[in-house]
């Protein structure tokens, strides 16, 4: 085996890259970083049944986003290829049999429909599930008939009756399993495709792996991939299993706490950086009370001993907080790159374009303090670049004021914005402010009606401020539109 570590991310092209799964890559990532190792991607896709289109395309994409590129895999290469494993049929069927011939694995003949009855008759008698190892010793001829009958088969693995397994994990220490929890499972399908247990184990072996960071659900897998490697006379790897990752009520993550996919993460707004930062803390941590880290932070201190063995909590809101320091952090300049990005892409196909970055440059710190998500940019500012449509009374209408004040409240604006020198936050707010009092409303009543009339919003960024950028004309068309329309 290498003396480099070698670490792989291995999914299954089965559905969407969820926060569990990108969360095992990125370990495994920052591992091999933080070592000088090689970081290899390897596609497990021989459960075919199970295989979704475009779920591939969805996985890399998500690795793609996060920056956490690698070293070996698809679209890379490498000398240890291929790296899908529907790509390496032979290699597994060939091992396999080799197996079987030395006595290791046998020929399984049972029909889905005996396995099913089988797991019936257990279940009733509340037996643990398993196979009741039937065809384990089957004679020469029974084979020799099964086989010129051409009956479909699979092969198992001759998983010993007696004793133990043990194996050092890097988190939870030594692990030991007794063999009679652990049935002869299913190492090569009748369809000759492998099972999860057989083609793992020869591919890290083939391809130098020398860590291996997985999810705690394989944990109990372990021990067959401990015998298979030893039927083989292959040195195994060392495993690290990864902590759960828990909703904030403690139970098993699901949709209802934030377990989607990445990439929907992504099209909310979250930034990469953010998701990064916020994945690397779940069930691994610095110290007590360190946060917000850098990726080149993160690479330098990463290491398998700290992380921890319990579940780690997935907090939504955690997340959110933390895009939003980030946001925070951008320099202005920076943000309005994004910013002019999110607007090309989501502003209706009539707006004026090019979309100015000197406008943007303008608007960008009037809500730089407010984003938690990139995806609030269109809403908070798209009256900017959009005529606003005549909005009725009752937008425009404030509690405590009804449609006649707000009309004379709104013809007395007009009337003090023609004195308006110059058109600058400060000024406006000198001559307004003053005008409530006259009307003898409350201040937010007033620039209530104003923000409405303007923006179309009851919500939007600093009026003043709103006001400067929007400029003299559009203010005073806006207002004198909405006059109008109570009119």
């Amino acid at each position: 085996m290498t003396n480099q570590v070698r670490v792989r991310y291995a999914p299954s092209p089965t559905g969407d890259p969820h926060v569990g799964n990108i969360r095992t890559a990125l370990f495994s990532w920052l591992y091999a970083r933080h070592t000088g190792g090689k970081f290899i991607v390897r596609i497990e896709d021989t459960d075919v049944s199970r295989t979704v289109e475009g779920a591939l395309e969805s996985i890399l994409g998500a690795l793609e986003w996060l920056d956490l590129d690698w070293d070996e895999g698809p679209k890379v290469g490498g000398n240890y290829g291929p790296y899908v494993q529907s790509e390496r049929l032979d290699l597994y069927k060939d091992i396999a049999e080799k197996l079987v011939a030395e006595g290791k694995a046998y020929y399984c003949y049972c029909t889905p429909e005996r396995l099913r009855l089988m797991r019936e008759d257990q279940t009733q008698r509340k037996q643990p599930p398993g196979y009741d190892r039937t065809c384990r010793d089957l004679t020469k001829t029974e084979i020799e008939k099964s086989a010129e009958e051409q009956i479909p088969h699979v092969i198992r693995f001759k998983f010993p009756v007696d004793g133990e397994t043990s194996f050092n994990d890097l988190i939870r220490g030594e692990v030991k399993f007794s063999n009679h929890t652990v049935d002869d499972f299913v190492m090569l399908k009748s369809d000759g495709y492998p099972t999860y247990h057989l083609a793992n184990v020869v591919d890290d072996h083939l391809m130098d792996i020398t860590h291996v960071l997985r999810a705690e659900e394989w944990l109990s897998s372990t021990p067959k991939h401990v015998k298979i490697y030893d039927a083989l006379g292959y040195n195994p790897p060392l495993f690290a299993h990864l902590p759960l990752i828990l909703g904030p009520d403690r139970s098993k993550l699901s949709k209802r706490h934030g377990e989607v996919s990445v990439l929907q993460y992504r099209d909310m707004g979250y930034l990469p950086e953010a998701m990064f930062n916020f994945l690397a803390l779940l069930g691994w941590s610095l110290d007590d009370h360190t946060e917000l880290m850098s990726i080149s932070d993160l690479i330098d201190n990463f290491s398998i001993e700290r992380i921890g063995k319990a579940g780690a909590i997935f907090s939504l809101e955690k997340l959110t907080w933390m895009n939003g320091t980030y946001i925070r952090q951008m320099s202005s300049s920076e943000l309005s790159t994004r910013i002019k990005s999110i607007l090309d892409d989501t502003l209706p196909d009539n707006t004026i374009r090019p979309i100015s970055l000197d406008y943007i440059n303008a608007i960008t710190p009037l809500i730089h303090e407010r984003l938690k998500t990139m995806s609030e940019v269109t809403e908070l500012v798209d009256f900017f670049f959009l005529d606003i449509p005549n909005y009725p009374p009752e937008g425009l209408i404030q509690k405590g004021m009804d449609e006649i004040q707000t009309l004379e409240a709104l013809r007395r604006t007009s009337d003090e914005l023609t004195s308006v020198q110059s058109w600058n936050a400060e000024k406006l707010e000198n001559i307004l402010r003053p005008l409530a009092e006259k009307l003898e409303v409350k201040t937010g009543q007033l620039f209530g009606s104003i923000r409405v009339a303007i923006t179309g919003k009851k919500a939007t960024p600093p009026l003043f401020e709103t006001m400067e950028v929007l400029g003299e004309d559009i203010c005073k068309k806006r207002i004198n539109d909405t006059i109008a329309s109570l009119e």
